[in-house]
């Protein structure tokens, strides 16, 4: 699995024992985050990431800023993008299984390191339950489109 992984400045050492998690977990690691410790702008970063998701160059992004807020903002704005911000394991696991979250975006002040690593092992192993949960996935796409989500039926319960 390839995962794109982006952070601003106040993202840096999160960034790093992110990369080494993915890697440890067999997965390969695009880096579109910064090294540098001045001020960088996180919606550049955000779209790079959430950019390579959407276009299918990446199966999954993690995006880290001082909050986690402002990368969830931002990567929301891709198409095809589901970003979720995630302070916990327990968060971590439904934005997969219900949500089917393709973007996770995470806190670099106020996660600490054995919480982040959690965080993103839960988050990269577990899977999107389906079933009820694609009919509301089904309407998040067709709020992407303009369109009413209560406008979409199907047959799933």
């Amino acid at each position: 699995m390839k995962v794109a992984v982006a952070n601003d400045h106040r993202g840096i050492e999160a960034k790093e024992q992110i990369k080494a998690i993915v890697t440890e977990m067999g997965n390969e690691c695009i880096d579109f985050g910064t090294s540098v410790e001045g001020p960088v702008d996180y919606p550049d970063l955000a779209y790079a990431a959430a950019t390579a998701v959407s276009k299918n160059e990446a199966d999954m992004a993690i995006l880290v800023c001082g909050t986690g807020i402002g990368m969830s903002i931002a990567a929301n704005k891709v198409q095809g993008v589901r970003a979720a911000l995630c302070y916990d394991e327990l968060n971590a696991r439904v934005s997969r299984q219900h949500n089917n979250a393709n973007v996770l975006c995470l806190s670099g002040d106020l996660i600490g390191s054995q919480a982040l690593r959690k965080i993103v092992e839960v988050w990269l192993t577990t899977e999107f339950a389906g079933g009820r949960h694609q009919r509301r996935i089904n309407k998040i796409a067709a709020i992407e489109q303009g369109l009413d989500p209560k406008t979409i039926k199907n047959n799933q319960k």
